[in-house]
């Protein structure tokens, strides 16, 4: 039975970030179906699985990397915002966090060295800041 699916794998495109996102997004629209009862999320649900197993048997290799490419830029920009907030959490108690008041580039000090110069790496702006 093993060798029969891998047989029929073989030459199949498989998976990609792009297609766990798709299951995890099928997968919690079947949740929020269970509890809302609404009959679009069961039909989004639908269309999601129907395209992972799409992209999945696919044979087209170059179609699915440039696909999965696009879907990588787009979650890119949308997380670009929150990219340094994991590790500021991490360093919180060593450093403070701040924004130049020139040109808004994040900063840090360490913490409990008094008043402190402070020169912006980014635009070269100097000015005093307690840590």
């Amino acid at each position: 039975m093993r060798d029969r699916i891998l047989r029929f794998m073989a030459g199949r495109y498989g998976t990609d970030q792009l297609n766990r996102f798709l299951s995890v997004a099928a997968l919690a629209a079947l949740l929020l179906n269970l509890f809302l009862r609404v009959g679009l999320l069961w039909l989004l649900a639908l269309v999601l699985l129907g395209l992972l197993y799409y992209r999945t048997l696919s044979r087209d290799h170059a179609k699915r990397r440039a696909e999965n490419a696009r879907y990588l830029q787009v979650r890119a920009r949308v997380l670009a915002p929150f990219a340094n907030l994991r590790d500021r959490w991490r360093m919180r108690k060593d450093y403070v966090f701040f924004r130049c008041p020139a040109c808004r580039a994040m900063l840090r000090l360490p913490r409990g060295k008094g008043k402190l110069r402070v020169t912006c790496r980014k635009c070269g702006n100097a000015f005093e800041r307690k840590s």
